[in-house]
Protein backbone atom coordinates (compact mmCIF):
# COMPACT_ATOMS: atom_id res chain seq x y z
CA UNK A 1 0.00 0.00 0.00
CA UNK A 2 3.14 2.39 0.75
CA UNK A 3 4.41 1.74 -2.36
CA UNK A 4 1.24 2.50 -4.18
CA UNK A 5 0.54 5.93 -2.31
CA UNK A 6 4.24 6.89 -3.16
CA UNK A 7 3.81 5.90 -6.77
CA UNK A 8 0.46 7.99 -6.58
CA UNK A 9 1.86 10.64 -5.30
CA UNK A 10 4.60 10.75 -7.85
CA UNK A 11 2.25 10.89 -10.84
CA UNK A 12 0.55 13.78 -9.04
CA UNK A 13 3.71 15.31 -8.46
CA UNK A 14 4.52 15.00 -11.96
CA UNK A 15 1.61 16.29 -13.56
CA UNK A 16 1.98 19.34 -12.02
CA UNK A 17 3.18 22.35 -14.19
CA UNK A 18 6.75 23.57 -13.39
CA UNK A 19 7.69 27.19 -12.09
CA UNK A 20 8.69 27.91 -15.82
CA UNK A 21 5.84 26.43 -17.69
CA UNK A 22 3.21 28.20 -14.81
CA UNK A 23 4.77 31.40 -16.08
CA UNK A 24 4.22 30.84 -19.70
CA UNK A 25 1.00 29.71 -18.91
CA UNK A 26 0.28 32.97 -17.20
CA UNK A 27 1.85 34.92 -19.74
CA UNK A 28 -0.59 33.30 -22.23
CA UNK A 29 -3.21 34.90 -20.36
CA UNK A 30 -1.94 38.30 -20.59
CA UNK A 31 -2.01 37.89 -24.85
CA UNK A 32 1.43 39.22 -25.21
CA UNK A 33 1.43 39.79 -28.69
CA UNK A 34 -2.07 42.29 -28.30
CA UNK A 35 -0.27 44.10 -25.70
CA UNK A 36 2.87 44.73 -27.39
CA UNK A 37 0.28 46.28 -29.91
CA UNK A 38 -1.40 48.31 -27.95
CA UNK A 39 1.61 49.41 -26.21
CA UNK A 40 3.21 50.32 -29.77
CA UNK A 41 0.40 52.72 -30.34
CA UNK A 42 0.83 54.17 -26.68
CA UNK A 43 4.74 55.08 -27.42
CA UNK A 44 3.81 56.30 -31.06
CA UNK A 45 1.73 58.93 -29.32
CA UNK A 46 4.15 59.82 -26.90
CA UNK A 47 6.52 60.35 -29.36
CA UNK A 48 4.05 62.73 -31.40
CA UNK A 49 3.49 64.46 -27.74
CA UNK A 50 7.21 65.11 -26.94
CA UNK A 51 8.22 66.12 -30.57
CA UNK A 52 10.99 63.66 -30.55
CA UNK A 53 11.90 60.40 -28.07
CA UNK A 54 9.98 61.10 -24.81
CA UNK A 55 12.61 60.63 -21.26
CA UNK A 56 13.42 57.43 -20.15
CA UNK A 57 12.15 58.69 -16.66
CA UNK A 58 8.54 58.59 -18.26
CA UNK A 59 8.57 56.55 -20.83
CA UNK A 60 9.79 53.28 -18.85
CA UNK A 61 7.07 53.62 -16.47
CA UNK A 62 4.16 54.69 -18.69
CA UNK A 63 5.36 50.90 -21.11
CA UNK A 64 5.13 49.08 -18.16
CA UNK A 65 2.31 50.56 -16.16
CA UNK A 66 0.52 49.93 -19.76
CA UNK A 67 1.47 46.81 -20.93
CA UNK A 68 -0.09 45.84 -16.57
CA UNK A 69 -3.12 47.40 -17.16
CA UNK A 70 -4.05 45.76 -21.18
CA UNK A 71 -2.65 42.65 -19.76
CA UNK A 72 -4.71 43.11 -16.53
CA UNK A 73 -7.95 43.79 -18.44
CA UNK A 74 -7.43 40.99 -21.05
CA UNK A 75 -6.96 38.00 -18.73
CA UNK A 76 -10.18 39.35 -16.36
CA UNK A 77 -11.82 39.25 -20.03
CA UNK A 78 -11.00 35.45 -20.32
CA UNK A 79 -12.16 35.23 -16.67
CA UNK A 80 -15.52 36.23 -17.72
CA UNK A 81 -15.90 34.99 -20.86
CA UNK A 82 -14.62 31.29 -20.28
CA UNK A 83 -18.01 29.80 -20.56
CA UNK A 84 -18.25 31.17 -24.27
CA UNK A 85 -14.29 30.08 -25.16
CA UNK A 86 -14.70 26.73 -23.80
CA UNK A 87 -16.99 26.30 -26.49
CA UNK A 88 -15.20 27.81 -29.75
CA UNK A 89 -12.83 25.92 -31.16
CA UNK A 90 -10.55 29.28 -31.62
CA UNK A 91 -10.28 29.72 -27.82
CA UNK A 92 -10.77 26.17 -26.32
CA UNK A 93 -7.47 25.53 -25.23
CA UNK A 94 -6.82 29.54 -23.29
CA UNK A 95 -5.50 28.34 -19.63
CA UNK A 96 -8.99 29.03 -18.56
CA UNK A 97 -10.97 27.17 -20.14
CA UNK A 98 -8.40 23.99 -20.83
CA UNK A 99 -8.22 23.95 -17.40
CA UNK A 100 -4.59 25.01 -16.99
CA UNK A 101 -5.46 27.64 -14.62
CA UNK A 102 -8.50 28.17 -11.94
CA UNK A 103 -10.62 31.01 -12.70
CA UNK A 104 -10.29 32.58 -9.25
CA UNK A 105 -6.82 32.78 -9.84
CA UNK A 106 -7.04 34.56 -13.28
CA UNK A 107 -9.48 36.73 -11.43
CA UNK A 108 -6.84 37.73 -8.95
CA UNK A 109 -3.92 37.55 -11.46
CA UNK A 110 -6.26 39.96 -13.76
CA UNK A 111 -6.71 42.10 -10.95
CA UNK A 112 -3.38 42.34 -9.17
CA UNK A 113 -1.55 43.85 -12.78
CA UNK A 114 -4.64 46.81 -12.76
CA UNK A 115 -3.47 47.75 -9.18
CA UNK A 116 0.03 47.40 -10.02
CA UNK A 117 -0.47 49.33 -13.25
CA UNK A 118 -2.63 52.35 -11.89
CA UNK A 119 -0.03 52.88 -9.05
CA UNK A 120 2.56 53.10 -11.27
CA UNK A 121 1.43 55.07 -13.87
CA UNK A 122 -0.04 57.69 -10.35
CA UNK A 123 3.43 58.00 -8.86
CA UNK A 124 6.41 57.52 -11.85
CA UNK A 125 4.47 59.19 -14.51
CA UNK A 126 1.10 61.10 -13.74
CA UNK A 127 -2.25 60.19 -12.24
CA UNK A 128 -4.10 61.45 -15.66
CA UNK A 129 -2.15 58.46 -17.23
CA UNK A 130 -2.98 56.08 -14.58
CA UNK A 131 -7.09 57.28 -14.82
CA UNK A 132 -7.01 56.48 -18.63
CA UNK A 133 -5.10 53.34 -18.36
CA UNK A 134 -7.92 52.23 -15.52
CA UNK A 135 -10.69 53.24 -17.06
CA UNK A 136 -9.81 51.82 -20.57
CA UNK A 137 -9.31 48.97 -18.95
CA UNK A 138 -12.75 48.95 -17.12
CA UNK A 139 -14.30 49.98 -20.29
CA UNK A 140 -12.94 46.66 -21.85
CA UNK A 141 -13.94 44.25 -19.20
CA UNK A 142 -17.81 46.14 -18.08
CA UNK A 143 -18.77 47.51 -21.37
CA UNK A 144 -17.51 45.44 -23.76
CA UNK A 145 -17.27 42.35 -22.40
CA UNK A 146 -20.26 42.45 -19.59
CA UNK A 147 -22.59 44.79 -21.18
CA UNK A 148 -22.37 44.83 -25.18
CA UNK A 149 -20.22 41.66 -26.34
CA UNK A 150 -23.27 38.92 -25.77
CA UNK A 151 -26.04 41.07 -26.53
CA UNK A 152 -25.42 43.82 -29.27
CA UNK A 153 -23.82 43.15 -32.92
CA UNK A 154 -23.02 46.52 -32.33
CA UNK A 155 -20.32 45.51 -29.58
CA UNK A 156 -17.34 45.83 -31.69
CA UNK A 157 -17.89 49.49 -32.90
CA UNK A 158 -19.12 50.98 -29.36
CA UNK A 159 -16.29 48.44 -27.59
CA UNK A 160 -13.40 50.01 -30.05
CA UNK A 161 -12.87 53.13 -27.62
CA UNK A 162 -11.22 50.41 -24.87
CA UNK A 163 -8.10 49.56 -27.62
CA UNK A 164 -7.72 52.82 -28.18
CA UNK A 165 -7.06 54.14 -24.93
CA UNK A 166 -3.83 53.79 -24.90
CA UNK A 167 -2.63 56.63 -27.32
CA UNK A 168 -4.61 58.29 -24.61
CA UNK A 169 -2.41 57.55 -21.59
CA UNK A 170 0.80 57.55 -23.90
CA UNK A 171 -0.27 61.79 -24.86
CA UNK A 172 -1.19 62.16 -21.20
CA UNK A 173 1.93 60.45 -20.08
CA UNK A 174 4.04 63.50 -21.89
CA UNK A 175 1.86 66.03 -21.44
CA UNK A 176 -0.53 65.88 -18.45
CA UNK A 177 -3.54 66.50 -20.77
CA UNK A 178 -5.28 65.75 -23.63
CA UNK A 179 -5.17 67.68 -26.94
CA UNK A 180 -7.27 67.82 -30.06
CA UNK A 181 -4.19 65.58 -31.40
CA UNK A 182 -4.68 63.04 -29.14
CA UNK A 183 -8.27 62.63 -30.01
CA UNK A 184 -6.67 62.47 -33.66
CA UNK A 185 -4.87 59.30 -32.59
CA UNK A 186 -7.83 58.08 -30.66
CA UNK A 187 -10.58 58.08 -33.24
CA UNK A 188 -7.61 56.22 -35.89
CA UNK A 189 -7.57 53.08 -33.66
CA UNK A 190 -11.44 53.31 -32.66
CA UNK A 191 -12.27 53.43 -36.51
CA UNK A 192 -9.58 50.93 -37.82
CA UNK A 193 -11.17 48.00 -34.87
CA UNK A 194 -14.39 47.21 -36.74
CA UNK A 195 -13.30 46.03 -39.89
CA UNK A 196 -9.85 44.59 -38.63
CA UNK A 197 -12.39 42.78 -35.62
CA UNK A 198 -15.26 41.79 -38.74
CA UNK A 199 -12.76 40.36 -40.73
CA UNK A 200 -11.66 37.92 -38.12
CA UNK A 201 -15.12 36.92 -37.41
CA UNK A 202 -15.77 36.26 -41.03
CA UNK A 203 -12.70 33.85 -40.63
CA UNK A 204 -14.57 32.07 -37.15
CA UNK A 205 -18.21 33.02 -37.92
CA UNK A 206 -19.00 29.17 -36.93
CA UNK A 207 -17.49 29.55 -33.50
CA UNK A 208 -19.37 32.83 -32.61
CA UNK A 209 -22.31 30.80 -33.78
CA UNK A 210 -22.31 27.98 -31.60
CA UNK A 211 -21.31 30.22 -28.62
CA UNK A 212 -24.26 32.65 -29.27
CA UNK A 213 -22.16 35.73 -29.78
CA UNK A 214 -23.88 37.91 -31.75
CA UNK A 215 -21.30 38.84 -33.72
CA UNK A 216 -21.74 41.13 -36.98
CA UNK A 217 -21.88 38.04 -39.49
CA UNK A 218 -23.98 36.33 -37.12
CA UNK A 219 -26.32 38.63 -36.69
CA UNK A 220 -26.74 39.99 -39.79
CA UNK A 221 -24.77 37.81 -41.97
CA UNK A 222 -21.73 38.12 -44.11
CA UNK A 223 -22.83 39.86 -46.76
CA UNK A 224 -23.75 42.66 -44.97
CA UNK A 225 -20.38 42.71 -42.48
CA UNK A 226 -18.52 42.87 -45.83
CA UNK A 227 -20.40 46.27 -46.82
CA UNK A 228 -19.74 47.00 -43.05
CA UNK A 229 -15.93 46.88 -43.52
CA UNK A 230 -15.93 48.71 -46.58
CA UNK A 231 -17.84 51.74 -45.04
CA UNK A 232 -15.38 51.79 -41.98
CA UNK A 233 -12.14 51.49 -44.28
CA UNK A 234 -13.09 54.25 -45.88
CA UNK A 235 -14.43 56.25 -43.13
CA UNK A 236 -10.57 55.13 -41.52
CA UNK A 237 -8.76 56.47 -44.77
CA UNK A 238 -10.68 60.03 -44.41
CA UNK A 239 -10.05 60.14 -40.56
CA UNK A 240 -6.35 58.96 -41.12
CA UNK A 241 -5.64 62.09 -42.86
CA UNK A 242 -6.71 64.12 -40.11
CA UNK A 243 -3.83 64.63 -38.62
CA UNK A 244 -2.34 66.37 -41.20
CA UNK A 245 -4.46 69.36 -40.42
CA UNK A 246 -3.67 69.76 -37.25
CA UNK A 247 0.38 69.92 -38.08
CA UNK A 248 0.99 67.20 -36.58
CA UNK A 249 2.48 65.16 -38.83
CA UNK A 250 3.75 65.62 -42.29
CA UNK A 251 4.32 64.56 -45.88
CA UNK A 252 6.52 61.38 -44.20
CA UNK A 253 2.63 60.14 -42.86
CA UNK A 254 0.49 61.66 -45.23
CA UNK A 255 2.19 59.37 -48.03
CA UNK A 256 2.16 55.97 -46.10
CA UNK A 257 -1.40 56.73 -45.05
CA UNK A 258 -2.85 57.07 -48.58
CA UNK A 259 -1.36 54.34 -49.44
CA UNK A 260 -2.63 51.79 -46.29
CA UNK A 261 -5.63 53.37 -46.39
CA UNK A 262 -6.36 52.90 -50.41
CA UNK A 263 -5.05 49.88 -50.19
CA UNK A 264 -7.13 48.34 -46.90
CA UNK A 265 -10.28 49.50 -49.20
CA UNK A 266 -9.04 47.84 -52.14
CA UNK A 267 -9.14 44.77 -49.69
CA UNK A 268 -12.51 45.28 -48.50
CA UNK A 269 -13.74 45.53 -51.89
CA UNK A 270 -12.17 42.11 -53.06
CA UNK A 271 -13.78 40.80 -49.71
CA UNK A 272 -17.18 41.38 -51.22
CA UNK A 273 -16.41 40.45 -54.75
CA UNK A 274 -14.61 36.90 -53.65
CA UNK A 275 -16.76 35.81 -50.17
CA UNK A 276 -14.10 33.27 -49.18
CA UNK A 277 -12.51 32.69 -46.30
CA UNK A 278 -8.95 33.43 -48.30
CA UNK A 279 -9.49 36.99 -48.91
CA UNK A 280 -10.78 37.44 -45.48
CA UNK A 281 -7.93 36.09 -43.63
CA UNK A 282 -5.73 38.27 -46.29
CA UNK A 283 -7.51 41.29 -44.97
CA UNK A 284 -7.69 40.53 -41.48
CA UNK A 285 -3.28 40.35 -42.06
CA UNK A 286 -3.63 43.57 -43.44
CA UNK A 287 -5.84 45.16 -41.51
CA UNK A 288 -3.19 44.14 -38.65
CA UNK A 289 -0.11 45.01 -40.27
CA UNK A 290 -1.88 48.62 -41.60
CA UNK A 291 -2.02 49.62 -38.12
CA UNK A 292 1.53 48.81 -37.48
CA UNK A 293 2.84 50.71 -40.15
CA UNK A 294 0.61 53.34 -40.17
CA UNK A 295 1.96 53.90 -36.86
CA UNK A 296 5.55 53.84 -37.62
CA UNK A 297 5.15 56.37 -40.42
CA UNK A 298 3.67 58.53 -37.58
CA UNK A 299 7.38 58.10 -35.50
CA UNK A 300 9.15 58.48 -38.93
CA UNK A 301 7.29 61.83 -39.80
CA UNK A 302 8.30 63.15 -36.17
CA UNK A 303 11.64 61.96 -35.89
CA UNK A 304 13.13 62.91 -38.97
CA UNK A 305 10.70 66.34 -39.99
Amino acid sequence: MENSIGRNRGLDSASQPGLGQTLRIYLELTKVRIVLLLLFTTVTAMVIAAHGIPMLAVLLPTILGGALSAAGASVINQFLDRDMDAQMMRTARRPIPSGRVAPVNALLFGLALLVWSTLILGYFVNWLSAALALGGAIYYVVIYTVLLKRYTSVNIVIGGGAGAMPVLVGWAAVTGTLSVSAWLLFAIVFYWTPPHSWALALLVNTDYARANVPMMPVAHGEASTRWQILLFSTLLLVISLAPLLDGSLGWIYLLVALGLGLSLVYWSIELIKRKDKATARLTYKFSTLYLVFLFFAMILDRLLL
